[in-house]
């Protein structure tokens, strides 16, 4: 164990600091320690187990996805998985001020402290039938791979930890997070790094959570943050009857217009920055000037400066917009005006590629016969990787589709499900350090 204690100080010492300001470990040391995890007697032990007992993992997939979890209502799915967190054997796990539930499984302490996650929370309304349909080795139902199926991954990996009776150098906080889907703009995991009792002690972050709208996703580590800004933007104006207050200004010409001078801004390809109109509403009836109209704008860029620029354009074309109107149309009855809420707001960032938890996370995939393949999303890795925290998102088992639809499935073929797992919790115990 001499060469696994000491490429797992080199790399708690590398993995401490703010992922910009890190020089890259050296890949011999990363590759001794992935060796060293990955023939380790105990954590093959802890695979049997989850072999073992890999109907129960399932079967605690069908459980959470059966508790509906709509947008900023997770307390019934929360306090369900606090319960079964508790049982796998983390006693005085906790749901915290936002919601989300946490605890922490002790190490030593000489190594920095890590958190693994995933998000309590679906896409999906409230009503939405959750009922899970199982055909073959396919469960159907909404939300049940994203992100049911790796909240149940994150108690078997709690419990096959006890069983194999392993320490690790790291404490080991274990989360799951409300608030990771849109309108959730974070919030769970906002609260923990800004607000929560670990703010200030959280070193290394990995998400599971799924990262292709199709297909396996084991091979590919999440290093880039996908940053968006998200606004309302509403127009307001005197309204009046369509024919008799002809020639007054109108809300929804505004809104054409801004629309139209949005669509006009250029952006750049590399890095990739996309702005949309998804949502437009206001109006009272077909012979009526609006009082108001209104639309809801995504701007996203993995940069930080390209997002930030388009965003001031964005205002700008807005504002702009405004005074045309205002000065095409009368204002007897008073102006256009424009108030642009900010409803979501995602930031940028990467943690690069040299950087020891990636390259931890490449060499398990590789050493498990996969290629890694880096992409960049939006998880709740954004939070610490725009902080500077060495953070990842990363899948741990199962092939599916249709995320985000009422037609979602994941595949819980055992072989390939447990391989997945492997693979997860071998990059958590070479970056948390077994004893």
């Amino acid at each position: 164990m001499k060469n696994c204690l000491y490429s797992m100080a080199v790399l708690a010492a590398l993995l401490v600091g703010p992922a910009a300001a890190q020089p890259a470990a050296p890949q011999g040391d990363v590759t001794k320690a992935v060796d060293s995890v990955l023939s380790n007697d105990r954590f093959k032990k802890a695979i049997v187990h989850v072999s073992s007992e890999y109907e129960r993992i399932v079967g605690e997939i069908v459980k959470l996805t059966e508790i509906p979890a709509p947008p900023f209502q997770e307390a019934a799915r929360a306090q369900a998985f606090l319960g079964m967190l508790q049982e796998s054997g983390i006693k005085d796990a906790v749901i915290d001020e936002e919601g989300n539930v946490i605890g922490l499984r002790k190490g030593s302490g000489s190594g920095p402290l890590l958190v693994i996650s995933s998000h309590l929370d679906t896409v999906f309304p409230e009503g939405t039938n959750v009922k899970v349909r199982r055909e073959g080795t396919r469960l159907y139902a909404p939300g049940v791979g994203d992100a049911s199926r790796y909240l149940a991954v994150l108690l078997a990996m709690v419990r096959a930890l006890d069983a194999a009776e392993i320490r690790t150098a790291s404490d080991i906080l274990f989360v799951a997070t409300v608030g990771e889907e849109g309108p959730g703009d974070l919030r769970g995991v906002k609260h923990l790094f800004t607000k929560g009792a670990y703010k200030d002690k959280i070193k290394m972050f990995i998400s599971l959570d799924i990262l292709s709208t199709e297909g396996n996703d084991d091979n590919k580590i999440n290093n880039g943050a996908l940053g968006s800004k998200r606004y309302r933007v509403t127009f307001k104006g005197p309204g009046g009857h369509s024919y008799q207050a002809f020639g007054l200004v109108n809300p929804a010409f505004a809104m054409g217009n801004a629309i139209q001078k949005f669509s006009e801004i250029k952006v750049p390809a590399d890095p990739k920055t996309t702005f949309n109109v998804g949502v437009v509403g206001g109006g009272t009836s077909v012979n009526s000037i609006p009082y108001e109209t209104w639309m809801d704008v995504d701007m996203r860029s993995v940069s930080p400066d390209k997002l930030n620029a388009l965003m001031e354009e964005f205002k700008v074309a807005m504002h702009r917009a405004a005074e045309e109107e205002n000065t095409r149309r009368s204002t007897k009855e008073g102006p256009i005006s424009v108030d642009l809420k900010l409803i979501g707001d995602r930031p940028s960032g990467i943690t690069p590629i040299d950087q020891p938890l990636v390259q931890i996370a490449s060499a398990v995939m590789k050493k498990n016969g996969l290629t890694p393949m880096y992409v960049t999303t939006s998880t709740d890795a954004n939070i610490p990787i725009s902080l500077g925290i060495p953070a990842i998102t990363i899948a741990a088992g199962g092939n599916g589709s249709a995320y985000h639809s009422l037609k979602e499935w994941t595949d819980v073929d055992k072989s390939p499900s447990v391989k997945g797992i492997e693979t997860a919790l071998g990059v958590l115990l070479t970056a948390a350090g077994i004893q």
